[in-house]
């Protein structure tokens, strides 16, 4: 029976946190989804907000996926998704072609530039998909929000 308990551990890892369609994401929730990541997570929609982005965090649950999601947009335009993970939340952007093209010219990890260069187009949008745990790491989503917003 003990080895059960790492293995359901690994489990709610691999899938997104926020399942319940009846609790919407408060504070409390995502600290405690969130746990040490919480402070990058705060950090990073204070900066949606900001002046220098002015973009909206909208929280609604989705049925497909089970879970609730969050749609970062600038006016009626879909900037960036964010899901939360046990530990971490994800910022994910979608690029055409044409848009993504930039993306190796940005002062951005390489291991996301790699990243970008290897993942298939979902239809005509391609993903980046970037994992956040620190605040350190919100420079390079910052660039890249930077990026999608002027590649418009």
């Amino acid at each position: 029976m003990p080895a059960q308990g790492p293995v359901r551990q690994e489990t709610d890892r691999q899938r997104p946190q926020l399942n319940d369609p009846d609790a919407y994401p408060t504070a409390e929730l995502l600290e405690q989804a969130l746990g040490r990541a919480f402070p990058a997570f705060r950090a990073f929609t204070d900066t949606l907000r900001s002046d220098d982005f002015r973009l909206k965090p909208e929280w609604r649950f989705y049925r497909d996926g089970q879970a609730w999601l969050c749609k970062i947009t600038s006016g009626k335009r879909t900037v960036a998704w964010l899901s939360v993970w046990r530990g971490c939340f994800k910022v994910a952007l979608y690029f055409t072609e044409k848009t993504g093209a930039g993306i190796d010219d940005l002062a951005i990890a390489e291991s996301l530039k790699d990243q970008y260069r290897s993942n298939r187009p979902v239809g005509r949008l391609k993903p980046l998909v970037m994992e956040v745990k620190k605040k350190a790491q919100l420079r390079d989503v910052h660039a890249l929000l930077r990026y999608k917003m002027s590649a418009a």
